[in-house]
């Protein structure tokens, strides 16, 4: 336990530069984005003494070292500053954008690993059969059919054609409320208080998004899973635990899934982590309101709190991520907690 600690602590450690990095970065790219965020908050008719106020008044008239000292004074005491598109904290458009990409993410991914991690372990234990082609078939389909295309296809199916599904217009069709905010996650919300109705509600509502991102997440993992589960079956110890007369089925899920489980998890990690960030052509196929459509409007505007706070948001994940990784590891193979000795 006091070596896993001292290892997270070292994580932690490490990861205080690359957020730092990441902050001078992003503060950097956005003051080379074309347009003017003083001239998109003030308006298209104002003058041009309003938009000098108005410049003076976001901190964008004084030079750049000084901006930036100005910024992670902010950025120390919690305050991502104020989106100039919306005129809202950038802190609250994202704590209220980010539950709904959350949410639709891991619906995507605990719905593709449903059907990847099996896929991939009767795959790889039945090379070249039907199987093996199925999962071939959807490797190369999650891989090659952009994301919008599987949406809008979805949604002329299921909506338009067999009028099964409900619009894709959100998290909630317009005959519901939102449940009471607790954490964001309207699944959850509407769970705690007993809304039975709102939450098969909010169940329609993500089916078809959360399909959507499935089927491009299914291809990595399957295929990993597969390969790994390859590579582990023809090892040595898989070869001396059959001439031990061990069980078929304690050989391959005791052994030979246990370490292919690790390069799984990695893949699921560079999977979680892009998908959050990159699910925007999703968000806009359905009206999700995430924070990925939200990162893209704020680009067209050259909204430089809300891009750097979108920026900011996603390396923090992503640092806890590979945290929850080496945590994971250290669960899966022992070793890897006591590697640091």
């Amino acid at each position: 336990m006091a070596v896993r600690g001292t290892s997270v602590l070292t994580r932690i450690a490490q990861a205080i530069p690359v957020l730092f990095g990441v902050i001078v970065i992003s503060f950097v790219l956005t003051r080379a984005l074309p347009g003017d965020p003083a001239v998109q908050f003030a308006g298209i008719m104002a003058t041009p003494e309003t938009i000098e106020e108005t410049r003076a008044k976001l901190g964008l008239d004084k030079p750049l070292p000084e901006q930036f000292v100005v910024y992670l004074g902010q950025l120390f005491q919690g305050d991502l500053g104020q989106s100039v598109s919306t005129g809202r904290p950038v802190l609250t458009e994202l704590a209220s954008r980010l539950p709904a990409s959350l949410e639709l993410t891991l619906s995507a991914l605990v719905l593709s690993c449903l059907v990847a991690v099996p896929l991939g372990v009767l795959a790889a234990t039945r090379p070249g059969s039907w199987i093996d082609q199925i999962c071939r078939l959807l490797v190369t389909m999650g891989v090659s059919l952009p994301t919008f295309f599987t949406g809008v296809m979805l949604i002329y199916i299921f909506y338009y054609l067999l009028g099964i599904a409900p619009s894709p217009l959100g998290r909630l069709d317009f005959i519901y409320l939102d449940p009471p905010h607790v954490t964001g996650f309207f699944l959850i919300d509407a769970a705690l208080v007993g809304d039975w109705e709102t939450w098969f509600g909010a169940l329609k509502q993500l089916i078809l998004p959360a399909i959507t991102l499935a089927l491009f997440t299914l291809a990595p993992i399957a295929r990993m899973t597969r390969a790994a589960m390859l590579s582990a079956l023809s090892s040595d110890y898989i070869r001396t635990a059959r001439a031990a007369g061990l069980g078929s089925g304690r050989i391959l899920y005791g052994y030979a899934f246990r370490n292919a489980l690790l390069p799984v998890v990695t893949t699921l990690g560079m999977v979680f982590s892009f998908v959050l960030g990159a699910n925007v052509l999703v968000e806009k196929v359905f009206a999700w309101p995430g924070i990925g459509s939200y990162a893209v409007e704020a680009l067209i505007v050259s909204d430089y709190a809300a891009v750097q706070g979108f920026v900011l948001a996603m390396a923090f994940l992503f640092v806890f991520l590979n945290l929850v990784i080496d945590l994971a590891y250290s669960l899966i193979d022992p070793r890897f907690g006591t590697s640091g000795k």
